[in-house]
């Protein structure tokens, strides 16, 4: 993809804190210790505190209230929090782009990721990494409007049809805002799968072999476009590319009987 390419020849990619490249180094280590997990995030105050604030949302429903990252653990689960952890970095490491509303985006972000890590969740595949790349989607358009001038307007352009930014991206440049943050997430060291999954979310059936999380992406992203204008989850979930529901096995009865509310995803303040 030379166009990617050119791009990632001027883009100066945002700066992660030292506890966010901490944490991604553990996401392909199974076996990594907790205390490297918790030291890393203690070390940061203000993360410390942000972290308690999104285990307190209504995201979790705990039984009681959280006060402190050990209790964030001990409540919500390690890998639970490593994910909070590295969502808040990448929310604190991008700037506001003009011309975007900053709370739509990640209201959106946040949808795609709930609606990624119930899909995963009923797919067999890994949630809380389905849960990160779906709010990791959509950064590549904050790297597009930073660095590709007069293209936020086309891209963002009415009406916001289902899949209609990856389309409008690849006639204008190319590739797509989620193939740049697949390039954004190889050279932070992410782990491969995420990379690939990232990277053929906009056309999971054309890669050999079928991504799974290419197409759980694929399909969160279009429900998190579609679900805030559809009547109910049979319409939403009819409007689904069924090729890539057939490819994931999903079983679109369970899937409309047990839809989430994309309310229960998107408490943008949390982040903030």
């Amino acid at each position: 993809m030379p166009q990617l390419a050119e791009l990632f020849q001027t883009v100066k990619l945002p700066t992660m804190p030292e506890v966010a490249h901490t944490l991604i180094r553990t996401l392909n280590d199974e076996d990594a210790p907790v205390d490297t997990i918790r030291n890393a995030i203690s070390k940061d105050p203000a993360l410390t505190v942000k972290l308690v604030r999104l285990a307190n949302s209504a995201r979790f429903s705990l039984p009681r209230t959280v006060s402190n990252l050990d209790d964030a653990i001990l409540m919500t689960g390690m890998s639970q929090v490593r994910t909070l952890a590295l969502s808040a970095c990448l929310n604190d490491a991008f700037p506001v782009v003009e011309g975007l509303d900053r709370n739509e985006f990640w209201r959106e972000s946040m949808a795609c990721a709930g609606y990624a890590s119930w899909l995963a969740g009923h797919v067999g595949i890994d949630s809380q990494s389905a849960w990160l790349a779906g709010l990791m989607l959509r950064l590549g358009e904050l790297i597009i409007a930073q660095n590709v001038p007069g293209a936020l307007n086309e891209i963002e352009r009415q009406p916001h049809l289902p899949g209609g930014r990856w389309e409008r991206e690849n006639h204008l440049l190319g590739y797509t805002e989620s193939q740049v943050t697949a390039e954004m997430a190889r050279r932070w060291n992410f782990p491969e799968e995420i990379v690939m999954g990232l990277n053929n979310a906009p056309d999971p059936m054309a890669a050999h072999p079928f991504s799974r999380l290419g197409g759980v992406l694929h399909l969160a992203e279009l429900l998190a476009e579609t679900a805030p204008h559809s009547k109910d989850a049979q319409t939403a979930i009819d409007s689904m590319p069924q090729e890539v529901l057939q490819a994931l096995q999903a079983d679109k009865p369970w899937l409309v009987a047990h839809m989430p509310d994309i309310d229960t995803f998107t408490d943008v303040a949390t982040l903030h």
